[in-house]
């Protein structure tokens, strides 16, 4: 689910940047280090805008200038028992890895209904009904959520196809 989020950072700047210019530098530098980035239990999408930018303080013994920069920004929060779309990128007889945007899941084959088997013998490999349901790699699903975990720097979730409108 996205959110709009007031956050803080600390950004760093080179003295070879001081000069007229230095609050879009630090808006700059803010955006290319931070958007994209999982910061825990979100994902910042986009920082919209910088509403407090503080003055800078020389760090001692290196000359670097330390801002504190307040911001908006877009964030993505997936919830447990949320549906989400995902592309399929690897398939194996265990089940199937998944991308939605930059979260990576995996959906296990007892996750999904008992009609859907692995098929060892396509090319490529593929989960199938042997009817109308196939799931290779670039397949579009729709999952439901069961778990998350999250680690420095990323995030990872169990999903389920086994339900009502998920596939």
């Amino acid at each position: 689910m996205f959110f709009l989020h007031n956050l803080e950072r600390r950004v760093t700047l080179h003295p070879s940047y001081f000069g007229r210019n230095m609050h879009e530098l630090v808006t700059t530098k803010l955006v290319k280090d931070v958007e994209g980035t999982c910061a825990g239990d979100y994902y910042i999408i986009a920082i919209m805008d910088t509403f407090d930018v503080s003055e800078g303080r020389i760090l001692p013994g290196s000359g670097l200038a330390e801002f504190t920069v307040g911001y908006r920004a877009v964030v993505w929060r997936p919830f447990k028992g949320e549906v989400i779309d995902a592309i399929t990128q690897t398939v194996n007889p265990h089940g199937f890895f998944a991308q939605a945007g930059p979260l990576r899941l995996f959906v296990s084959s007892q996750l999904m209904p008992d009609e859907i088997q692995y098929d060892a013998s396509a090319t490529p490999a593929q989960f199938t009904n042997n009817a109308d349901i196939v799931i290779e790699h670039g397949t579009h699903v729709r999952v439901k959520i069961i778990g998350l975990r999250t680690e420095v720097g990323e995030m990872w979730a169990i999903g389920s196809i086994n339900g009502d409108f998920l596939g």
